[in-house]
């Protein structure tokens, strides 16, 4: 009980000190600190407030029990406590900063050629089904379609209070099992998609300057190579110093296809430095559930089973609940698996 009191000390110390802080003109005249430390601020919010209603419960307890016309009260105060206690545990974890943030979500076909693509196409109809289902927006940013109808990869964006935090164990390869309409045999074939989801940042979240830029802009093509269109409107951009490139022609207008090509880059240049950071750490300190790298085989999602299983958490769902958008299941095992590694990690802290 001495280490939890000690860690709600530094709780309501750490509170005191970000909100002192925005209270500071210097911080109050700087865009970039006053918009981190507003963000430091809320993440502390929840778990101040539990922590005074824990305190206010373990008196009222106390109090119970050296009163005798109270003492009936006692077993009930003590479960509240307890429970309030587990809250407040869990939240004192350390929280992904992403979490809050919306997200980029990249669908690629992988192994399998035209099922694939096919496969493709039905994973990003899920997540946007998924999404739609949760109360988020979603805009497409950019698809590159595949001859046989699906795509080749689709890129599109999730808008929504928390959005990352439940996206970002979409990460990863989507494995499929199933007969293709084009296999005369019956013959089951297993092909992927693989998954990236990337935090979507503000200009302030990413420094990018304009000289580590190289931009070339060309006329946009259509799924057999053939022009669309009669005017330069299609960017590409390659951020020299990480060579990550960015291509986008969705749009008619070039500048509107720079911006959505800038949007999708400083994500990805938020998530590499992310990457970066996390593969520092030791194994025992990683919080996500996997790695959450591409080529990592999340789910497979057996067509002749009727069946899909999530092997991070050795969870199996119904075929068909899942294609419509049911993915919430998997989401709370993975968001409990996440949180239980956390308390680990933290009590051996």
């Amino acid at each position: 009980m001495a280490r939890f009191e000690q860690l709600i000390d530094d709780l309501e110390r750490s509170y005191d000190e970000v909100r002192d802080r925005m209270s500071d003109p210097s911080v109050y005249n700087d865009h970039r600190e006053a918009a981190e430390v507003g963000r430091r601020l809320k993440e502390l919010e929840g778990a101040y407030k539990l922590a005074q209603e824990w305190k206010l419960a373990r008196d009222d307890l106390e109090a119970a029990r050296d009163d005798a016309e109270l003492a009936s009260l006692a077993s009930g105060l003590e479960a509240d406590v307890a429970r309030l206690e587990e809250e407040l545990k869990l939240s004192l974890v350390e929280r992904d900063p992403a979490d809050d943030k919306d997200v980029i979500v990249e669908v690629r076909s992988g192994v399998g050629g035209d099922e694939a693509a096919l496969w493709a196409g039905d994973v990003y109809k899920m997540l946007n089904r998924y999404a739609e289902r949760r109360g988020y927006r979603t805009e497409i940013l950019t698809a590159n379609e595949s001859e046989t109808g699906g795509f080749k990869e689709v890129v599109f964006a999730v808008k929504g209070d928390g959005a990352y935090s439940v996206f970002k164990y979409e990460g990863g390869t989507h494995r499929v099992q199933r007969v293709p309409e084009t296999e005369s045999q019956g013959r089951i074939h297993t092909s992927t998609a693989t998954v990236a989801v990337m935090p979507e940042v503000e200009e302030i979240d990413v420094e990018m300057h304009e000289n580590d830029l190289k931009i070339d802009v060309y006329r946009s093509t259509g799924p057999g190579g053939q022009s669309v269109n009669t005017t330069d409107s299609a960017v590409r951009i390659t951020h020299l110093p990480t060579g990550i490139v960015v291509a986008m022609q969705d749009e008619k207008s070039q500048l509107q296809n720079k911006t959505k090509a800038m949007r999708v880059l400083r994500a990805r240049l938020y998530e590499a430095e992310r990457e970066r950071q996390q593969a520092e750490l030791s194994a025992t300190r990683k919080l996500q559930v996997g790695s959450g790298e591409r080529a990592e085989k999340i789910r497979t999602y057996n067509y002749p089973d009727s069946r899909v299983t999530d092997h991070r958490v050795k969870v199996t769902l119904n075929l068909e609940k899942v294609l419509p958008g049911g993915l919430d299941e998997f989401t709370d095992a993975l968001q409990s698996e996440d949180q239980r590694r956390a308390l680990e990690t933290a009590a051996t802290a």
